[in-house]
């Protein structure tokens, strides 16, 4: 801090955080699900707009310490936007080359009668994590899967408990997944090392949620067919040249992360085999995308592979749930969130380098000693903030922040925060009926959320074994001294 800056008091820290959750939940009110395309972005500006305030008049700070902590705060996430851009380029070319469509088509195959509360979280997952998108899964193939499981006479809470738990799994778990690129960014560390620490948790969490469904499906007696999965399987095997040589590319990438290679080449590696197998699988579907005729085939495989690496790109069927689901919009469609991204590093940056993150974070677990504590005023922390914000990137972000530095003085890595992040901010939006994400829910299942959420175990497991994670110090990662000094 410069000379003549004040220590911040609870209350300094609180004006800016209070006009931010108050016109967040008003934002919500007026736009909805539309707040993501830029009024939250406008929202978190001007609440950086209030703290720069604060901190100018009120601590006597000199505006160009602000832009310095707020040029250094977006530096941090830096490499996570460049992330999210090869995300949008790799899903592109994975649906240009059949390879989500291929993944799609044998998820569908598991799907039986006789265990279909557990098909439709298993279909609903491999769809999740293969486009990283539980409201792509939830309204495409969660809509057909409720459609049949209503048909054989399941409740329909339980069936869009199934299916919500099976797509926020698969959303937790997918590279593909803006959360899942979020968490990490907020908490400094890298993708793939999220991702693996999280699987500790995730996977006990999905394992315990199938038993439970195993429990409850002895208890009807399912009958009938399946012959709306069927059509769409059909409709994927008519339009898309389905093999199994198509599952090279994401082996490839999967060998990659095992052998932890970063994630930005990776990502770019899986992106650009993704847009050869097109051009060596799909002739037809380059036809289509680059929509020219009488040109070379090098010509058309070029235009179709940059579309799908830069913009949008959707392949029309006779089916209109697979029409939903063939859609992807490249970089570009990465955008909003890479600009929310930034509105909340304005944010954060200026909080943080006045020092008020840290009084906030201070106030909140200055009675918390032990690791199992900390976890959980975490989790506590992001509930509290989906519920007040409705709007589960805040309940990322703003936490993320805050606890940033307290893990770190605590020997914890930052794998330990970003895992608490996903395991508590992402998978419980879809529980809050004002939040975003359980408000789409409910609206595209038709289902009220006070009647799915009971049934949505996954969701409800994950912070409680996070929690039990910490306190029990299972699977929790500490700094070795050595490493405590570099970092």
């Amino acid at each position: 801090m410069q000379e003549k800056a004040k220590t911040p008091t609870i209350l300094d820290a609180l004006i800016p955080l209070i006009f931010l959750i108050v016109l967040l939940v008003l934002n919500i009110q007026i736009f909805g699900t539309d707040g993501l395309s830029g009024s939250n972005q406008i929202v978190l500006i001007l609440s950086a707009a209030v703290a720069g305030l604060v901190a100018v008049y009120r601590l006597g700070f000199h505006w160009e310490t602000l832009q310095d902590g707020i040029v250094k705060s977006i530096s941090s996430a830096m490499s996570s936007i460049l992330i999210l851009f090869l995300i949008g380029a790799l899903a592109g070319t994975w649906l240009l080359s059949g390879i989500v469509p291929a993944m799609i088509y044998y998820g569908l195959q598991v799907l039986s009668p006789g265990i279909f509360l557990i098909a439709a979280c298993v279909v609903s997952a491999i769809v999740s994590i293969s486009t990283g998108s539980s409201w792509t899964t939830v309204a495409t193939v969660g809509v057909a899967l409720l459609g049949i499981g209503k048909a054989l006479g399941f409740d329909e809470g339980i069936i869009a408990g199934a299916i919500i738990s099976g797509a926020y799994f698969g959303d937790k778990m997918s590279p593909l997944s803006d959360t899942t690129n979020l968490a990490p960014a907020m908490a400094g560390t890298d993708l793939f090392t999220h991702i693996r620490h999280m699987a500790k948790t995730t996977i006990p969490s999905i394992t315990i949620t199938i038993i439970l469904f195993v429990i409850i499906g002895v208890n009807y007696e399912v009958s009938g067919s399946v012959e709306d999965v069927k059509a769409i399987s059909a409709v994927i095997l008519e339009k898309f040249n389905i093999t199994g040589w198509l599952f090279i590319v994401p082996a490839v990438v999967l060998v990659l992360i095992i052998r932890k290679v970063p994630a930005i080449p990776a990502l770019l590696i899986g992106a650009l085999l993704g847009g050869v197998f097109a051009v060596i699988f799909q002739p037809q579907i380059i036809a289509t995308i680059a929509n020219e005729s009488e040109v070379s085939y090098t010509y058309l495989s070029f235009k179709a592979v940059m579309m799908a690496l830069y913009g949008e790109i959707s392949i029309l069927t006779s089916n209109d749930i697979v029409n939903e689901l063939l859609v992807t919009r490249g970089m570009g469609g990465m955008l909003n969130t890479i600009w929310l991204i930034v509105c909340a590093m304005v944010f954060g940056g200026i909080m943080e380098v006045t020092g008020m993150l840290q009084v906030l974070a201070e106030a909140v677990i200055r009675k918390v000693h032990k690791v199992g504590s900390l976890i959980a005023s975490t989790a506590a922390t992001c509930i509290f903030f989906n519920i007040t914000t409705s709007d589960q990137y805040l309940a990322i972000l703003v936490p993320g922040r805050m606890y940033a530095d307290i893990y770190k003085k605590r020997g914890l890595k930052p794998e330990n925060l970003s895992r608490t992040l996903e395991d508590s901010a992402t998978v419980t939006s879809v529980l809050v009926p004002w939040n975003t994400c359980g408000a789409t829910q409910a609206s595209v299942l038709g289902v009220a959320t006070l009647v799915y959420a009971p049934y949505c175990f996954f969701n409800i497991i994950s912070p409680f074994m996070t929690i039990l994670y910490g306190y029990l110090k299972i699977g929790i990662n500490f700094y070795e001294e050595e490493e405590l000094e570099v970092a």
